[in-house]
């Protein structure tokens, strides 16, 4: 891979003008979205055969949310890049103000291997969207997903416009080395941290998106049922390999028993072994993955299931009970089938504990007392959450995603999107034929005092 050599052809592409033209950009992402489906079940096959997911959950959770994204910039760029009208200023009347949205450049975006096309590709219909040339690179565990993007974009699209790089730590540190006008980023903390290290030797600005322990809390007087089944659904989706899955549970003491009841009885329903398990619970993605999570099982704290099945690469849907913040499942991030629940009596401590920590992804709220639930909303500080849901925040595109402190920096997801790739330059607009005076020399005292009175 020449890296120097595909960054600097499409910075020279970018430089023609072509795709600052929203026509052009709408073009290209109608072809994208008619690739995409005439492709659908090679998409589908390849990523069952990385991680057995099932062509329902690959539509639910990854193309649906790819399309709607797609048909969401097709309606709004035009309207999105146009230049928008902001009130002057008394210092500069008579005059005209005004912001011109305009493409950062080239940019970069590596994606991650828990949902590889959903978090490949909604940042890079983001960034050609606003107007940018971009060079994906997937993230390689899922082999099979990387390069049926890489058949697909790279076939249909020029390599100056929008090119996919596959493979793994060599080629994204490759890639690094150049100087891009962004880079956008998701997948776990640490090398979050690597990658704006190596971004800030160019003064790029990225976008990260991580990732953290998420606490959902359960009180007193929610439906039961109700939270069971959403937080049932939300963690085990996946099998937990999902970023803003609900991490663990802290629940209030009175309402523990009957949620651990819940949750098993769901689980049961739900996940029974079986053909139906089998085709719609997906696979751990490796087994340095599988044998990390079947280290934090301890079988002593074990409410419901904890079977690891090597020969599947699965772990059963796990409640664990009787843990305190001290244990090594609450130390990082699961991103695993394994749900640890914490009792509390004081909200005011669970809350502390939850602070002690860095600041989740998301955050969840089960109650019906407004006044506790804002109480965790607004002392709790998070990317995103729901109150009684999980997860679903995620699918309104109205809502920007991303986190804050180290489980994100910035956010996308439509408009928020559009703008995570977007410069936003000021232009006073001023006309020749007036010319007040007051700020030009000799300075006086009369033109002070006009500005004063101008300026109070």
């Amino acid at each position: 891979m020449d890296a120097k050599g595909l960054v600097e052809k499409q910075r020279e592409y970018f430089n023609t003008n072509a795709t600052k033209d929203p026509a052009f950009r709408v073009g290209q992402l109608k072809k994208l979205k008619a690739l995409l489906k005439a492709n659908e079940a090679r998409l589908n096959a390849a990523i069952y055969e990385d991680f057995g997911k099932s062509e329902f959950e690959t539509y639910l959770t990854e193309l649906s949310q790819i399309y709607h994204e797609i048909d969401m910039f097709v309606k709004k760029v035009p309207r999105w890049s146009r230049r928008k009208r902001v009130p002057g200023s008394l210092a500069n009347v008579p005059s005209r103000s005004y912001i011109l949205p305009e493409p950062l450049g080239t940019t970069l975006v590596i994606g991650a291997w828990n949902y590889p096309y959903n978090l490949s590709l909604i940042p890079a219909l983001s960034a050609l969207a606003a107007g940018n040339t971009v060079i994906l690179k997937p993230s390689e565990l899922p082999a099979r997903t990387s390069q049926i993007m890489a058949e697909i974009i790279n076939q249909g699209f020029s390599d100056a416009y929008f090119h996919v790089v596959e493979g793994g730590v060599e080629e994204t540190t490759e890639l690094l080395e150049n100087a891009f006008d962004k880079v956008f980023f998701t997948g776990s903390i640490p090398v979050g941290r690597i990658i704006y290290q190596k971004a800030a030797r160019h003064l790029t600005p990225v976008t990260l998106e991580l990732g953290g322990k998420s606490p959902t809390f359960v009180l007193s007087g929610c439906d039961i049922r109700v939270a069971a089944r959403r937080i049932a659904w939300a963690k085990f989706l996946n099998a937990g390999q999902t970023c803003i899955a609900p991490d663990y549970v802290l629940v209030e003491k009175e309402v523990e028993a009957p949620l651990l009841a819940a949750l098993k009885e769901e689980i049961q329903t739900r996940y029974a072994p079986g053909e139906t398990l089998r085709e719609n619970y997906v696979q751990i993605i490796n087994e340095r993955n599988l044998e990390r999570l079947a280290a934090l099982i301890d079988p002593a704290k074990v409410h419901h299931g904890g079977e690891v099945d090597r020969d599947t690469r699965t772990i059963s849907p796990t409640l664990m009970n009787g843990v305190n913040f001290e244990d090594p499942v609450m130390e990082d991030e699961l991103f695993g089938p394994v749900l640890p629940v914490i009792a509390f009596s004081d909200l005011d401590e669970a809350i502390g504990k939850v602070k002690e920590r860095s600041k989740p992804l998301a955050c969840y709220v089960y109650a019906k007392d407004r006044v506790r639930i804002r109480k965790i909303l607004r002392e709790v500080s998070f990317g995103g959450g729901a109150v009684n849901d999980s997860l679903m925040h995620l699918s309104n595109p109205n809502l920007p995603f991303g986190g804050v402190g180290a489980s994100g920096m910035g956010n996308y997801h439509g408009k928020a999107g559009f703008r995570a790739f977007t410069h936003y330059k000021s232009i006073l607009d001023k006309p020749t034929f007036f010319e007040a005076p007051l700020k030009y020399w000799p300075y006086a005292p009369w033109k002070l005092k006009l500005i004063r009175r101008m300026f109070n």
